[in-house]
């Protein structure tokens, strides 16, 4: 599961992290950097579109118009079924990265549920694999949405839970956004190169960032639990 994320940069900022050596980029987001961005909002997503590399705003949420009257709006989806009917044209055609700084899982019982912000050892910024209908506008914001692609967590993160996302390296997610990656190559690489457990750490936060209006650096701010 990834819910919420950490994207407190900016999208040149995160550009600048990707290293990119194609074409100059070009950044039209107009989102504001946020520690405690929710689904069903429109964040800064990569996307490659005739071979330059293109940052623009997408709905984190995604829904094929011949399914609103039968399925939820999804915001991630399970590398075990990228594959199938319902993703594998977007996973041809409609891969993207969703660079963030970390993201936040929560564990515990209902009511008394204790968040945990997860991020690369080296605070490095996040490459995430995502897949999406992106560049299409379309009169539900779902329709042309973007969903997050999880993994098993690999018991390494499996304390926090026992879901991830697939994040890459700069350089394995440039491949991942290369239009020439088949659906199936795009698919052994999501298996095979996306960084493991050992790559993350994590603290507890306030539970603050259960409320999505909430906002601010104090977030993503560890908290000791013994205080």
């Amino acid at each position: 599961m990834c819910g919420r994320l950490d994207q407190n940069h900016t999208a040149i900022e995160y550009v600048a992290a990707m290293h990119w050596r194609g074409p100059a980029p070009r950044v039209a987001t107009q989102a504001a950097p946020s520690y405690n961005a929710p689904p069903g909002t429109w964040r800064p997503l990569m996307r490659v579109v005739d071979e330059q590399l293109v940052v623009e705003d997408a709905f984190w949420g995604y829904r094929a118009s011949w399914a609103a009257a039968k399925l939820p709006v999804s915001i991630n989806a399970r590398l075990e079924k990228i594959t199938n009917n319902y993703w594998a044209r977007l996973l041809k055609s409609g891969r993207a990265i969703v660079p963030a700084d970390g993201w936040y899982e929560w564990t515990g019982e209902k009511g008394k549920k204790q968040p945990w912000h997860i991020h690369l050892k080296t605070r490095e910024p996040l490459f995430i694999a995502a897949i999406g209908a992106c560049g299409k506008e379309r009169e539900q914001p779902a329709e042309s949405g973007f969903v997050i692609i999880t993994a098993d967590a690999e018991g390494g993160m499996v304390d926090v839970h026992d879901r991830r996302p697939i994040v890459f390296s700069a350089q394995d997610a440039a491949l991942w956004l290369d239009p020439d990656l088949s659906a199936q190559q795009a698919e052994q690489l999501a298996r095979s190169v996306a960084l493991g457990p050992d790559a993350f750490e994590w603290h507890p936060v306030a539970r603050e960032v259960g409320r999505a209006s909430n906002e601010g650096a104090h977030l993503a701010a560890q908290l000791d639990l013994l205080a």
